[in-house]
């Protein structure tokens, strides 16, 4: 999903693949079973609070910047557009 965003490449990023247009925006675990979305704050408790069951702030500083899990098995691929979406935006992605 990540790399049908415009603009979007992929390339390892420590033991995880990173996606990015300006900046990175989405990681995925190597086991695929979580990803890490780069949200803005606000968003990133609006989407925790929705689907609580899924996503949650990575405990740790980079959560507190709005760094957020993704529990990819307790989602399904529509309930993730937004935030994914969100997360491209706030890299530098541009709707055309």
């Amino acid at each position: 999903m990540a790399l049908a965003q415009p603009a979007t490449t992929e390339a390892a990023h420590f033991d995880r693949r990173a996606f990015r247009v300006r900046r990175i925006y989405a990681t995925l675990a190597a086991d695929g079973a979580s990803a890490n979305l780069a949200l803005p704050p606000d968003e990133q408790e609006h989407y925790c609070r929705l689907m609580p069951h899924a996503l949650a702030p990575v405990p740790n500083s980079w959560g507190a910047r709005g760094w957020t899990t993704v529990a990819l098995a307790a989602v399904e691929p529509e309930e993730i557009a937004g935030p994914l979406s969100s997360a491209w935006l706030g890299a530098g992605g541009r709707e055309g």
